[in-house]
């Protein structure tokens, strides 16, 4: 049986990702800030065995992972859902600081330590996945640290994958998921266009990471986008009003 640990599965897409893979047969453990959710998880979803408090901007995070992985029995794939963001053309100090240390700090705290996990234990056929967004794209000036945040993100797992060629690690595979404007919390109350359903995107999710694809961008609409953003250059994206 396989094991997977998704960390941010109190909301969104992490909390549809874990239950999605107990339903196909995984060895679940889950894990985020909100208690309460996590246990009523465990305690009505078959599959989803064992839950772990953690806050990814905690320097302790690392231990209450490795704390989940031994309720587990093992990890094959670490799934990260964990991020905040705001549309923030006020520049408001607070929250890009909030958003850079929790989708980056945070992010590189747990994908380097299961990095780690997966290079000691070269029996296991490991896989790390971490959820970008095609923000990562171009810089949003309505949602500065965001953006870059993203950008961040996809970066750092493109190095990951160049270092398994560096160091010669056969046994860790990594994806880089890119969803469009997703129906969370996230972007409750919203007026983004061509918002997709969780539940959906979960599945897309699941389906990419069984066949192991290094990059999932949901859906097709979202694909075709990011090719047109990818190909305006910078002078004129500059002189874009996109909120």
């Amino acid at each position: 049986m396989m094991h997977a640990i998704v960390m941010g599965a109190t909301s969104g897409i992490g909390y549809e990702v874990a239950k999605i893979l107990a339903s196909r047969g995984w060895r679940v453990g889950v894990a985020g800030r909100r208690e309460d959710i996590l246990a009523k998880m465990v305690a009505e979803k078959d599959g989803i065995v064992a839950y772990e408090v953690i806050d990814v901007t905690s320097p302790d995070a690392v231990d209450g992972m490795h704390n989940l992985i031994d309720k587990l029995g093992g990890m094959d794939l670490y799934f990260h859902s964990s991020g905040i963001g705001y549309q923030n053309i006020e520049l408001d100090a607070d929250k890009e600081l909030r958003t850079i240390e929790t989708n980056c700090l945070g992010m590189a705290r747990l994908a380097g330590e299961a990095f780690r996990y997966f290079e000691q234990h070269p029996e296991i056929e490991g896989h790390i996945a971490i959820i970008s967004s095609i923000a990562r794209t171009k810089g949003l000036g309505a949602a500065p640290a965001y953006s870059a945040s993203k950008r961040f993100t996809s970066h750092y797992l493109e190095s990951l994958c160049q270092l398994t060629a560096i160091r010669n690690i056969r046994n860790i595979h990594i994806s880089d998921i890119r969803p469009g404007f997703v129906k969370t919390p996230m972007i409750e109350g919203s007026n983004f266009p061509m918002q997709l359903d969780v539940r959906k995107v979960a599945v897309s999710i699941v389906n990419g990471l069984e066949r192991r694809k290094p990059v999932i961008t949901v859906n097709w609409f979202y694909r075709l986008l990011v090719f047109f953003w990818q190909m305006t250059p910078r002078f004129i994206w500059i002189r874009m009003s996109i909120k």
